[in-house]
């Protein structure tokens, strides 16, 4: 019988000892590499390949495999929702063990990966975008399991069985331990198909592997490699079939504002200097590359220039007009006993906010530590408001915040859903409101049309 040999080796796997009429039948994936003479695949083909051989009762050595089982068992038991079971069995039998799981911000998405990794029982891997939810995976983690867990990012790199890293360290490190996990789990898995993001996908063995994600879809479209990369769909919920049982009962209130006189007559000329720029350029706006085609030209003429001051400032005062601040003055006291999260789409205008209201601001040049401490005041009460850019939209978690107010923001679905699952967590009969600040007469009016394109919305 012939024997074949698979490794591993820089995120790809080698396949020894076969002819080429088998390696043909295993795929397009393999493809015969000259220099090592071998035929060679992404790791991601682990799956599939050690399936194939065995189906084909090809006798083979598995060097590739060096990730071990989890011997550790669950220290807390949690009844698991109704849903997450459900959401567990799907992943189980639909696809063995390979998909995505889609369910609301506050519903429970790492409890079930808790369960899944405890189903598995494999060395696993846990991908989170932020250094914030890294921490919070590996307190998870450690209290759950009561074993020694491993961080790979923030200047700490510690390989254990239960291990957690982010994005941007899997894809540079994958090449190196990406045949030491069995089970992956790509938390906010919507980020991954990005070009350099994907590698930590492809250069990984897990035969196992689990997306969670409250909104998949992408502005470019991507998500489509989903599949490819971790598995399909497999089980959905959205916020409105959640609401009430699971999650907090909630409202939203959208509040259209005037610029007064001044801003209006400065908003109206930026933007039409703006506007005529783009149009002497034949640009299309609403084409997928139109706002970086202005970029570009604008970046090479005096005119152009101009107009990309124009497009600022008119920009500005769209986001921070003066009837909005007052607005949000107004709902800073009316809601001066609640937990309110106030969002805005850029540095700007969260600090003038912070200066103007006297509340704490978190944005990406705030500290781990201190954002820690800032969010631990308004969980406790010390903070009844925080204002925030766009770095809570993912991995925040207080349980008491029932207020969001939108003072700015991008078209972005997936956003705007993250801001209002900030404060969905269920506790006790929480009531949630977000409030939605629109600027008439202005951009904003046709961007806010397009994030509320969820049912969350409707």
């Amino acid at each position: 019988m012939q024997t074949a040999l698979l490794r591993f080796h820089a995120g790809t796997l080698e396949l020894r000892g076969v002819a080429s009429s088998l390696a043909d039948s295993l795929g397009s994936a393999w493809k015969w590499d000259p220099r090592s003479e071998c035929y060679r695949a992404p790791a991601l083909e682990y799956a599939a390949v050690v399936t194939a051989l065995h189906r084909k009762e090809l006798g083979f050595e598995d060097l590739a495999r060096a990730y071990g089982e989890l011997t550790a068992s669950l220290r807390v038991h949690r009844e698991p929702r109704p849903y997450q079971k459900a959401a567990l069995s799907a992943w189980k039998s639909t696809s063995r063990g390979r998909g995505v799981v889609v369910l609301p911000t506050g519903s429970g998405k790492s409890h079930l990966a808790v369960m899944a990794i405890a189903d598995k029982a494999r060395a696993t891997l846990v991908v989170a975008p932020t250094l914030d939810l890294v921490r919070q995976w590996y307190d998870l983690l450690r209290l759950n399991f009561g074993v020694k867990v491993g961080i790979v990012g923030g200047g700490e790199h510690s390989i254990e069985t239960l291990t957690v890293t982010t994005y941007d360290s899997a894809y540079l490190h994958m090449e190196h331990f990406g045949n030491r996990f069995g089970l992956i789990v790509f938390d906010e898995c919507h980020h991954l198909p990005s070009e350099t993001y994907a590698l930590s996908a492809k250069m990984s063995v897990a035969p196992f592997r689990l997306g969670l994600t409250a909104t998949p879809e992408r502005a470019d479209g991507k998500e489509a490699e989903l599949e490819s990369l971790i598995g399909p769909t497999v089980y959905r919920e959205d916020i409105v079939d959640l609401r009430g049982d699971y999650l907090a009962e909630y409202e939203t209130v959208r509040v259209v504002v005037e610029l007064d006189e001044v801003e209006r007559e400065i908003h109206d000329r930026a933007r039409n200097i703006y506007l005529a720029f783009v149009r002497s350029q034949g640009i299309r706006l609403g084409s997928p590359a139109g706002f970086q085609d202005f970029i570009q030209r604008s970046a090479q003429t005096a005119e152009g220039r101009r107009a990309m001051r124009a497009y600022r400032e008119q920009r500005t005062l769209a986001f921070a007009a003066s009837a909005k601040l007052e607005y949000l003055d107004m709902l800073l006291f009316r809601h001066r006993h609640d937990r309110s999260i106030v969002f805005t789409q850029d540095n700007a205008t969260a600090y003038e906010i912070s200066r103007r209201f006297l509340v704490p601001v978190i944005t990406h040049q705030t500290k781990i530590s201190e954002r820690s401490s800032i969010l631990s005041g308004l969980s406790e009460g010390t903070y009844s408001a925080v204002v925030t850019s766009k770095v809570l939209n993912e991995g925040v978690d207080v349980p008491s915040a029932n207020v969001a107010v939108v003072v700015s923001g991008s078209g972005s679905v997936r956003e705007h859903v993250q801001r209002l699952g900030r404060i969905l967590r269920k506790k006790g009969e929480k009531q949630a409101v977000l409030y939605e600040l629109i600027t008439e007469r202005t951009s904003e009016k046709f961007t806010s049309e397009r994030r509320r394109e969820h049912s969350a919305y409707r």
